[in-house]
């Protein structure tokens, strides 16, 4: 069986919810500093997000991959800008990385169409 990256961050979301409401200081604290390393300065936004969706790969992370590949595609990543960034994950990091650097790849293709389907009610 499949993961859905769509299922799996509204997933993980429904989670952050219950820990931004039992350890709000700490979830305002994670969120500032997100924030904050996430604002576009001397490296801009959508690299700082491919820096993310890199270390998200290399960690292994599921949730941390179809977050940062939702915010990369609100930024217009290109898919040449994600397969680059997943030939240096998989260079620096070899075959268990490049098994997420896939998960990378089905996380973008679902969530870009799911971004171009039309919306229902």
């Amino acid at each position: 069986m499949s993961k859905s990256f769509v299922t799996l961050t509204r997933d993980v979301a429904q989670g952050l919810d219950a820990l931004r409401r039992d350890i709000p200081e700490t979830m305002q604290g994670f969120n500032a500093m997100a924030k904050s390393a996430l604002r576009g300065g001397a490296i801009d936004e959508l690299h700082k997000e491919l820096i993310a969706l890199a270390i998200g790969v290399a960690s292994r992370c599921d949730a941390c991959i179809g977050f940062h590949v939702k915010a990369l595609i609100r930024l217009g990543v290109t898919r040449a800008q994600l397969m680059e960034t997943l030939g240096i994950c998989t260079y620096m990091g070899g075959g268990p990385t490049l098994m997420y650097a896939a998960e990378a790849v089905r996380a973008y293709d679902e969530l870009m169409a799911r971004s171009a389907a039309p919306a229902t009610a």
